[in-house]
């Protein structure tokens, strides 16, 4: 019986644990959540600006790769799209987000 005495006594001279200690048991969660977006988030954000970066420098003549792995050039461009010769007298049109890469500047 004097062991549990002992440890009702341990107990009741420890405080209650006071607004912090809701703060303390989500910082894990909080530090994980800024791990995460330092490691994956804001590089992909900043990869996807430079993407459309060079997106909108592409101008006709320059030498592309598609997204599906086809070269070719720009013959002409348009709002949404690009027009591009993969071939003598083949002319297809693409989408500006499936511009994987500039291969070769024009000029």
């Amino acid at each position: 019986m004097s062991l549990l005495a002992d440890v009702q006594s341990v107990l009741a001279q420890q405080p209650a644990p006071g607004p912090q200690g809701g703060l303390m048991s989500f910082l894990p969660f909080i530090l994980i959540f800024a791990a995460m977006y330092f490691l994956m988030i804001a590089p992909q954000r900043k990869k996807q600006k430079e993407h459309t970066k060079m997106l909108d420098a592409l101008t006709t003549g320059d030498e592309v790769i598609t997204a599906g792995g086809i070269y070719g050039e720009i013959t002409n461009k348009k709002d949404d799209r690009f027009v591009i010769r993969i071939a003598d007298g083949t002319k297809v049109e693409i989408g500006k987000a499936f511009i994987h890469a500039l291969v070769k500047k024009s000029g």
